[in-house]
């Protein structure tokens, strides 16, 4: 058994600890942290599964460090043979916050050379470790003199799926799309319309979930080489989720964008994880939208912010015409992320919830607007 960590931008942890309740484990969560207890099957597992997580570590150690020396001893006293073979290639990253050892490179060669020589005692080699096998991604993150120590086992980024081939200016991240659509609570059970759809990500994600398609299963990862891996535990893990699945299930997805070049490329992105023929792909302004249904129907989207002064009143325009939408359907259940404190204003109507969440370095809110629920006949 390994303790390990899921890391997620503020403001996601409840999403992230549930996602990972769902798969069968306790957790403890943290800022920007969820700890929990797994084995070599429960990283696995997290890796293909977690939607709005970034990245799946083990903790390899964590202790109180105030001087170079004690970093090093309690470095090297940890057992990290039992996780790196002998030709393993283990590069160190660090980063250090309110630390008495504030210089992060320095911190990263003390932690590198503690390995080497926990390593070198162990498998009795005088000279150099080659470091010419697997790679295992090490990192120091000191806070307040708490040092701790993780192996990464995801290594590209758990938003990186595979599946997009390209992207506008400012994309939203797969792990942030698919946590707004976990967070207004939507499955499949209803339309959904994102009517600023820039490269298609939010309802490529809303796809994902829907169909019970797991997110990692067309992509590597850095642990599948480890040698404390079972053998093919990767690929009986991906033929299971490929079971899991339901390629099958009719969904009304409606994507659409005002800039034809990104529907292009919202189609190709859809067409690389085989979704293209699910999403209703459309060019239009989302001033012109209209919503015939009189059905519950959900509206997820990430509009422009109009943080620069020339797109203020254009965007603002646009705010005002979708608290038209939602006052002409009650059923309507809208859930817009923007960088704008004066969203409510501009629509009207107060958001039944908010949550404080970052899309990059962008502190933004999310605000949800339930729709009435339908009269059962």
């Amino acid at each position: 058994m390994y303790q390990l960590l899921a890391v997620c931008p503020m403001g996601l942890e409840a999403i992230v600890s549930k996602e990972i309740q769902e798969l069968g484990y306790e957790t403890t969560v943290e800022n920007g942290k969820i700890f929990f207890e797994g084995d070599e099957t429960a990283i696995v597992k997290c890796n293909l599964w977690l939607r709005t997580a970034d990245r799946i570590k083990i903790v390899v150690g964590q202790f109180n460090a105030k001087t170079f020396d004690e970093l090093f001893e309690k470095t090297k006293a940890l057992p990290w043979e039992t996780l790196i073979e002998k030709e393993g290639n283990f590069p160190v990253q660090g980063r250090s916050v309110k630390s008495t050892l504030f210089s992060v490179p320095d911190c990263q060669a003390i932690v590198k050379k503690a390995i080497v020589e926990r390593l070198k005692e162990t498998y009795q080699e005088k000279g150099w470790l080659n470091e010419s096998g697997a790679k295992y991604p090490i990192e120091v993150s000191l806070l307040k003199d708490s040092a701790l120590l993780t192996i990464d086992t995801s290594g590209s980024g758990l938003n990186k799926r595979g599946y997009r081939l390209a992207q506008g200016e400012a994309p939203i991240k797969e792990t942030l799309a698919a946590s707004l659509i976990r967070l207004a609570n939507w499955t499949g059970d209803t339309p959904l319309i994102d009517p600023f759809c820039g490269s298609g990500t939010i309802a490529i994600e809303a796809c994902l979930i829907a169909q019970n398609i797991a997110p990692g299963f067309n992509r590597d990862f850095v642990s599948e080489t480890w040698e404390i891996m079972p053998d093919g535990l990767y690929d009986q893990l991906r033929d299971e989720a490929d079971q899991q699945a339901n390629y099958d299930r009719p969904l009304e997805i409606y994507a659409s964008d005002i800039d034809p070049e990104m529907i292009e490329i919202a189609r190709r992105n859809a067409e690389e994880v085989g979704l293209a023929d699910i999403i209703n792909f459309s060019v239009k302004d989302v001033n012109t939208l209209s919503i015939e249904s009189e059905e519950p129907i959900a509206l997820i989207g990430n509009p422009p912010y109009g943080e620069r002064i020339g797109d203020r009143e254009e965007v603002e325009a646009m705010y005002r015409y979708i608290g038209k939408l939602m006052q002409q359907h009650p059923y309507l259940s809208s859930y817009i992320l923007t960088s704008n404190s004066e969203f409510e204003f501009l629509v009207n109507k107060k958001a039944t919830k908010r949550r404080k969440l970052f899309n990059g370095y962008i502190e933004c809110t999310y605000y949800q607007y339930w729709g009435d629920k339908k009269p059962r006949k």
